[in-house]
């Protein structure tokens, strides 16, 4: 028997996954942007654009910051779930203080701004992430699924653990669920099979970790496989190339 918390962190597994990059861009540019009142200065909401374009001023607001992040692009399921549009507008003190601090540091160039500008854009993509897990989603993907609060511990599980040999009686438990009702609910809501999400998942790390230079039989034993053929296997029908033809690239 597995048991859970009564809380389920449904972020940091994805967070400590993927590596965000930061880079400061002119006024106009880039897909991440903090809007201000062109009056009193002051931020009041903060748009990423995630399948391309540059993110673009509402009526009554002025562009004050722009930056170019990239957090693992299709690879991270959660990045890749979001809509092509995520706005966080200023609705309280800690936002409030949390853009402004931004905007000093894009605006200046002290020692370790830069540093500095990276930690804060990673907080504010991670509201940005919270506020969509809240809000839901309408379509089948992995978003719906860390919104709903039982599928979310089956999901948070698979990523915490995916060298696990989950079985969907496993997950079923982890979730709270009947067997039957946990296979509907999951497919329903993520759009594929429990199985099928780990096996993607798996795929993910994998590749990161080969591209990152880790060996085939290391990367095998670390997500679950029983050997290094059985990971090729499965690598060549995920990406269509072999991991050591990859590795040799790398």
């Amino acid at each position: 028997m597995f048991h859970t918390a009564a809380r389920c962190d449904r972020l940091s597994a994805l967070i400590t996954r993927f590596d965000l990059r930061v880079a400061r861009v002119d006024l106009g540019q880039g897909n991440l942007a903090v809007f201000g009142d062109p009056v009193s200065g002051a931020p009041v909401r903060v748009e990423i654009r995630t399948n391309g374009g540059v993110p673009a001023a509402a009526a009554g607001e002025t562009p004050m910051a722009a930056c170019r992040i990239d957090w693992g692009g299709a690879a991270n399921p959660l990045m890749a779930a979001l809509p092509a549009v995520v706005s966080l507008p200023v609705h309280d003190a800690d936002t409030r203080a949390l853009l402004d601090l931004f905007l000093a540091e894009a605006g200046g160039r002290r020692c370790g701004s830069d540093n500095v500008l990276e930690r804060l854009a990673e907080v504010l993509v991670i509201r940005l992430m919270r506020q969509q897990i809240e809000r839901g989603a309408a379509e089948p993907g992995v978003l719906a699924g860390l919104a709903d609060p039982r599928l979310s511990r089956a999901i948070s599980a698979m990523h915490e653990n995916p060298g696990r040999g989950w079985s969907n009686a496993d997950l079923a438990s982890v979730a709270g669920m009947s067997l039957s009702r946990f296979a509907d609910a999951f497919r329903a809501t993520v759009g594929e099979t429990p199985q099928s999400y780990l096996r993607r998942w798996r795929m993910t790390l994998a590749r990161q970790d080969m591209d990152r230079g880790a060996r085939v039989q290391a990367v095998a034993r670390r997500y679950g496989y029983a050997s290094s053929e059985a990971l090729a296997r499965a690598f060549h029908r995920q990406f269509g190339v072999n991991p050591t033809d990859l590795r040799r690239a790398g």
